[in-house]
């Protein structure tokens, strides 16, 4: 598969659409009031969820059936999420935000759950609570704004990545030998290669575009110069990261 972005320092509607949903951990729910609620039947319902993405980057959601939004999802899956690009920025407008679209389903599948856990570890606390489950995103359609003037719809298709069951099975893996035996490297990504401050970052997830970074209440993304398609690919690229982390961190001579 061509990379529309590979000769491009621009990238694609559908790529930045992508990268906001890889790089946001909260997102606004709007879903349909149902006809058994104290709202008006029909409105939009807007709430704000804590959101991780599956590894081609579809949504994932932990949500309890005590709250609105999900009995709305209930009688109507369609839903919208807005995802937002523009935090501390002084033109916000000038920043990229995304209206993804799509239908939301509860997944039982054990992958999902782990993903969404990793990104949100606090959420461990309640996420066995009968009420609780985890809602994932068929994305349809998406909505882009990146700025004044660039402005699309991209068809949901477009919008996700690659999904490579291999990498999906070793991604744990690859987390768990990332933070115990080389969590001086991902020290370095997230200081030397993204500008981060303080320490204690650490690796939650990897998929083909790159890898997921936490610390406290703060996330980043690390994006990978070579799409990988398994575990092999990732450890290749994550070397090549904290090579040119260490050389750019060398003193001058």
């Amino acid at each position: 598969m061509t990379d529309p972005d590979a000769k491009s320092s621009t990238p694609s509607p559908a790529r930045s659409v992508r990268d906001l949903l890889r790089s946001c951990d909260r997102a606004v729910l709007a879903t349909v009031q149902r006809a058994e609620s104290e709202a008006p039947t029909g409105w939009p319902y807007a709430s704000l969820v804590m959101m991780a993405v599956d590894q081609d980057a579809s949504p994932l959601l932990l949500i309890s059936t005590l709250a609105d939004h999900t009995r709305n999802l209930l009688a109507d899956p369609r839903a919208s999420l807005l995802v937002d690009g523009t935090a501390g920025l002084d033109e916000p407008l000038t920043g990229a935000r995304a209206t993804v679209m799509g239908r939301l389903e509860k997944t039982d599948d054990p992958r999902h759950r782990a993903r969404y856990l990793a990104r949100h570890p606090s959420a461990d606390m309640y996420a066995g609570f009968g009420d609780f489950a985890v809602w994932r995103m068929s994305v349809e359609r998406a909505h882009i704004v990146a700025g004044f003037g660039r402005i699309h719809w991209v068809d949901g298709g477009e919008v996700l990545g690659e999904a490579h069951p291999t990498l999906a099975e070793r991604e744990a893996d690859v987390v768990g030998h990332m933070n115990d035996d080389h969590a001086d490297a991902v020290a370095l990504y997230a200081k030397v290669l993204l500008g981060l401050e303080g320490e204690g970052w650490a690796m939650t997830g990897v998929d083909a575009e790159g890898a997921d970074l936490r610390r406290a209440g703060r996330v980043a993304r690390l994006p990978f110069d070579t799409p990988v398609a398994d575990a092999d690919g990732a450890r290749v690229e994550l070397v090549r990261l904290v090579k040119r982390a260490r050389a750019a961190a060398a003193p001058e001579s």
